[in-house]
């Protein structure tokens, strides 16, 4: 059962991955179904771009080229270990912050 409930989930794990339209789009096709694999990936990318965008905000108005730099590096880290498991078809959390981005929200997808 779990293998196929990853095997109808994989592309909507993978296109969350894509860009804030890939989110939104993952999102809404996986709204009616529910599958668990592809709602796993969607925490791990929801959290991954909101992270982002707290970075981009909180630094907006100074510049803290390492500091910047380093936490892109980072998001960018996460974001490609997030894909890779959608891709292999694993449940992997990304480092650091996955255990609270499956917390924060699981109510929501």
């Amino acid at each position: 059962m779990e293998n196929q409930t990853i095997k109808e989930g994989k592309t909507l794990a993978i296109v969350s991955y894509l860009t804030y339209i890939g989110t939104i789009i993952a999102f809404i096709l996986n709204n009616d179904k529910k599958n668990e694999f592809a709602s796993f990936h969607l925490r791990q990318a929801v959290g991954i771009g909101i992270i982002y965008l707290l970075v981009e905000i909180l630094t907006a108005f100074s510049f803290h080229g390492i500091l910047k730099s380093a936490f892109y590096i980072f998001l960018l880290v996460l974001w490609f270990i997030g894909f890779i498991g959608a891709i292999n078809g694993e449940y992997k959390k990304v480092p650091i912050l996955g255990d609270a981005f499956q917390k924060w929200f699981k109510n929501y997808f």
